[in-house]
């Protein structure tokens, strides 16, 4: 199944957060061996900085990613195919650590939308301006038939925030959608999107489209939602979307990621994870951030393996039907494998 999965996702996407490159000093991670009330003032006081100094030293051993092959991998024919189609990835935009592994295995992110962002969230390598070209109204069809092309049985579509259209670029998603279900009903279909500006109109367009699985990521814990994500998105408006979603389709799956290492404490996160089986969100998926570049957040804490491994124990043991959780995890890394696999 992995080997016939590609995944072509559009959105800012949240788990974007960044590449390895820069990162020289491991910086000091918050105490475990505190009290809840002296962690949350820790954390008060080491939260993420714009431009601070790229720190010196090694990384920790356990990030080593495979570089992208040579010229005859799939890694190479699967991009000369995407250049071909003028489509953007999100692999390449975002500085993804895993595009090697993915695109050898014959899995993609493909954003919608063009590769320009309204929105300048701090942790995202994407490129931003206020007014971005117009969306290309040949997209959806295109898109759909590339995929019926390929042969693929799963696909995550994601964008960039558009938020200069009107809908936010719901319906051109929707349009999207729609055009594969009628190519080839057989595919399951993803959708890792944006707030919309919580528009409820947005959401439900996009949900009554046929999709499979709506993702929509909340980033980050609510004290940091500032320090993190725009001015525009927002923790509780993240929810009522995934809530919204939820509540215009039956049998509609929901989705969130959530990244770690930026200063948030083991409370915030067991209550955030509540908060999202408040609203009945089915999968979460956890990972590192990274900082892409100098002019981007600072890594406040490397969470160990061992961490990670933790907080999928404790979010299957509160609920969520499933969990992907470590370093390099990002909110749709093999998101196929991991759907047909637990959810079907």
């Amino acid at each position: 199944v992995c080997e016939a999965i590609l995944i072509i996702v559009a959105s800012m996407i949240g788990f974007i957060g960044g590449e390895f490159g820069g990162v020289r000093r491991r910086p000091r991670p918050i105490s475990c061996n505190l009290s809840s009330a002296q962690r949350v003032k820790e954390a008060e006081s080491a939260v993420p900085k714009v431009g601070a100094p790229m720190p010196e030293g090694r990384r920790p051993d356990w990030f080593h990613v495979p570089a992208p092959g040579g010229d005859k991998t799939r890694f190479s024919e699967l991009t000369d195919s995407l250049r071909d189609l003028n489509l953007h990835t999100v692999c390449e935009e975002a500085k993804c650590p895993n595009i090697g592994e993915c695109w050898n295995g014959g899995t993609a992110t493909i954003m919608l939308l063009g590769d320009t962002c309204t929105r300048g969230c701090k942790f995202c390598a994407i490129n931003t301006a206020s007014t971005p070209p117009p969306a290309d109204e040949s997209e959806p069809f295109n898109t759909a038939a590339a995929i019926a092309k390929w042969g693929i049985n799963y696909v995550v579509l994601t964008s960039v925030d558009r938020d200069d259209m009107p809908d936010g670029g719901a319906g051109h998603f929707a349009q999207t959608v729609k055009y594969i279900k009628a190519l080839d009903s057989s595919i399951l279909v993803e959708c890792l999107v944006s707030d919309f500006q919580g528009r409820h109109s947005s959401v439900q367009a996009l949900a009554e489209s046929g999709l499979d699985v709506y993702a929509h990521n909340l980033e980050t814990v609510e004290r940091l939602q500032r320090h993190v994500r725009d001015r525009r998105a927002g923790y509780r408006q993240s929810l009522d979307v995934l809530r919204a979603a939820k509540g215009f389709r039956k049998g509609l799956f929901t989705k969130t990621s959530l990244m770690l290492g930026l200063g948030e404490t083991d409370d915030e996160i067991r209550q955030t994870l509540r908060d999202l089986r408040s609203v009945d969100v089915d999968v979460v998926t956890f990972g590192q951030y990274l900082r892409p570049t100098s002019k981007h957040l600072s890594i406040v804490e490397y969470v160990t393996p061992e961490k990670f491994e933790m907080w999928k124990e404790e979010s299957e043991k509160m609920g969520f039907r499933y969990v992907a959780s470590g370093p390099l995890v990002r909110s749709s890394y093999k998101a196929g494998e991991y759907f047909m696999e637990n959810m079907i």
